[in-house]
Order: C-alpha cells, then sequence, then structure tokens
C-alpha cells in the first residue's frame, strides 16, 4: 500500500488533519476551471433574484403592465413586426454559442488557426449583440420616453426592470466580448504554445459565454414573451 493509501485510511481526528494537510486533489478539476464555475454559480443567484424581483413586481402591481409585443416592436413598410429585433438578438447569440462551442473543439484539436477564427466570430456575434441592444435602449428612452424611474406606456416599475436585467446582461455580453477577444489575440500569438500548449483557457471561456446566452433564454422567456 502506497504512503498517500495509508495516510488517507488513518482514523480519527488525526486521520483528518492528515487529509487536509496532505495537499492531496479530491476532483480532478484545473482552478482555473473550478473557479469560473463557483463565479458562475454567484452569478446564477443573483440573475435568480433578478427574475424573481421582475416576476413579483409584475403580478403586484396595479398599473397596467405594457405589451412587450407592441412595445418592442418595429415597422418595417409601415407594418409593426412584433419582437423582430429581440428574436434577431436571440439568433445572435444562440449562433455564436455554436462558433464558441467549434472553438472549444479546435483548441483541443490544438489548430491555433481555426480557433482564433471561431473566437474571433463569437466575439463579432456578441459585439453586435450589445449594438443592437443600445440601439433597443436608444429606442425606448428617446421614442418611447421610458425612464428607469417611470414609464408612459403604464406601470413605472416596467422601466427599472427592463433597464436592470438587460442592462446587467448587456455588461456580462459585453465583458465577454473583451474576454474572448484577449484569449482569440493569445491564441494566435502562440502564448498557450509557449506554456505547454494548454488551451484550456479556451474551454474556460467558452463556459462563461455559455453561460451568457443560457441567461439571455430566461430573459427573452420571461420579459418579452410573457
Amino acid at each position: 500500500m502506497s504512503e498517500a493509501s495509508s495516510t488517507a485510511l488513518q482514523s480519527g481526528v488525526k486521520g483528518v488533519v492528515n487529509d487536509f494537510s496532505s495537499d492531496m486533489q479530491s476532483f480532478h478539476v484545473p482552478w482555473g476551471k473550478a473557479m469560473m464555475w463557483i463565479f458562475l454559480l454567484s452569478d446564477t443567484f443573483i440573475f435568480s433574484c433578478f427574475l424573481v424581483s421582475y416576476m413579483t413586481v409584475r403580478m403586484s402591481t396595479t398599473d397596467p403592465w405594457p405589451y412587450p409585443s407592441e412595445v418592442f416592436a418595429l415597422s418595417f413598410g409601415g407594418e409593426p413586426i412584433p419582437l423582430i429585433l429581440i428574436a434577431i438578438m436571440t439568433f445572435i447569440l444562440i449562433t455564436s454559442s455554436g462558433t464558441m462551442a467549434m472553438a472549444v473543439n479546435m483548441g483541443y484539436r490544438k489548430d491555433k488557426k481555426k480557433t482564433f477564427w471561431l473566437m474571433a466570430a463569437t466575439a463579432l456575434l456578441g459585439a453586435s449583440f450589445v449594438g443592437m441592444q443600445v440601439f433597443e435602449w436608444s429606442k425606448l428612452i428617446l421614442e418611447e420616453g421610458v425612464r428607469p424611474w417611470g414609464n408612459p406606456m403604464g406601470a413605472a416599475q416596467f422601466g427599472s426592470s427592463f433597464f436592470m436585467i438587460t442592462g446587467f446582461h448587456g455588461l456580462h455580453v459585453s465583458a465577454g466580448v473583451i474576454y474572448l477577444m484577449v484569449v482569440a489575440n493569445r491564441v494566435r500569438t502562440g502564448f498557450y504554445e509557449r506554456r505547454g500548449n494548454n488551451y484550456e483557457i479556451v474551454e474556460i471561456a467558452g463556459l462563461y459565454w455559455h453561460f451568457v446566452d443560457l441567461v439571455w433564454v430566461f430573459i427573452f422567456a420571461f420579459f418579452y414573451l410573457w
């Protein structure tokens, strides 16, 4: 029996102390990936609180709640199309999730060129999403008169809920775009090849990006479709 096994099998308080002081790894998960999972778990609680608060406010308010299909409609040829911009934004994020998954796959294959271009495409799609969100905010603020503290179309809580939830998510997407571009540039310059040819950071960045995409699905369902 090895020394590590005999140490692990010791009983009593001394055995517990030896287990914790032997620097043994219980789960074979790299620190970077483990820390990202912990961060995403904490972020899940925050977004959950936002969405639960939004649903509570919407169900308890006595003022009429604006219809999202009318508020977020865009006119083409004189005819308003409900949620067309939101549908395009959702399609862009889902597509970016696919390109990110392919980037992770190419990273583990050590294909530097394809990994870089797929990550760059993902960042470009994310930037397009943020740009459309800026247009959406501008339309609501400048044309509809919606503010975080007021709403001429009905319940005042609509503005505060909308800007808080979509703004917090948009901040995550913007940070993700910067994060992806930094990692992609390091892939392009061979930074990870010089550090043992380890492309694990690409998967860690992918975890963050998939989380951002998943959160948008819930925002889309609860805020725009409900």
